[in-house]
């Protein structure tokens, strides 16, 4: 039997490896592996360090690399240090130039260092003031999936959201993203496989339609590469 593809999956902004539960792909033809966040040395440790102490969990050589929202941004910094077969986005960009003006305001303003991490990191204590449906119903897909509630690594991710200076496109980085993704609108998006009706986590919504880009696209490049 051939040997199994390796792929390496990376979840988003201080969520944990269950964002990808509802992923299925064939046990026959990949093998899957999940890295959860690790917590900044310092607020100050940049991308690129911390990128390179993430590689060192990928045990395989050459596997496929697949980020969700920030998890893509990591995915194509570890990249630059290490050899990949693909690099795979979802609900992410691909360089700053891809950032919604909102978020763009918010880097040159520092607004974003006013976000309430300590809510984030002690949701519990908050759930109180959650009255609204819609709202609760959030604040439990919060507690299930955003896990990594260290004010200090949200400091730190949310500021490198915001200024990662990858000012160009890498070269041949799928790019799967939602048409109603409200973080990162496709408006500002290119070169994309747009998936109709898909929001910023549609990799718990729209699982089943990912898998099967996800299969088709990393199916190709093993047949490209053999």
């Amino acid at each position: 039997m051939e040997n199994k593809t390796q792929l390496y999956f990376v979840p988003g902004l201080a969520a944990n490896t269950k964002i990808f539960e509802y992923i299925k792909l064939p046990e026959e033809k990949f093998e899957v592996h999940f890295l959860e966040w690790i917590l900044p040395l310092s607020v100050e440790e940049t991308i690129e360090s911390y990128a390179k102490r993430m590689c060192s969990f990928i045990k395989h050589e050459n596997p496929i690399l697949i980020g969700v929202s920030f998890g893509g941004v990591m995915v194509q910094e570890m990249s630059k240090q290490m050899s990949c077969e693909k690099v795979i986005i979802i609900s992410s960009m691909k360089s700053n130039n891809e950032l919604p003006v909102r978020l763009k305001l918010a880097q040159k303003t520092k607004a974003y260092k006013l976000f309430p991490t300590k809510i984030v990191e002690n949701i519990e204590d908050y759930e109180h003031l959650f009255f609204g449906d819609f709202l609760k119903k959030r604040a439990e897909l919060y507690k299930m999936y955003l896990s990594i509630r260290d004010a200090d690594y949200l400091q730190w991710a949310i500021h490198n959201v915001l200024n990662w200076e990858q000012d160009y496109e890498l070269e041949d980085i799928v790019h799967i993203h939602g048409n109603k993704d409200e973080v990162f609108p496709i408006k500002h998006i290119k070169n994309s496989i747009e998936v109709d009706n898909g929001t910023h986590i549609m990799i718990l919504n729209k699982a089943k339609t990912i898998s099967t880009i996800l299969e088709k696209v990393c199916s190709s490049t093993v047949a490209a590469s053999s």
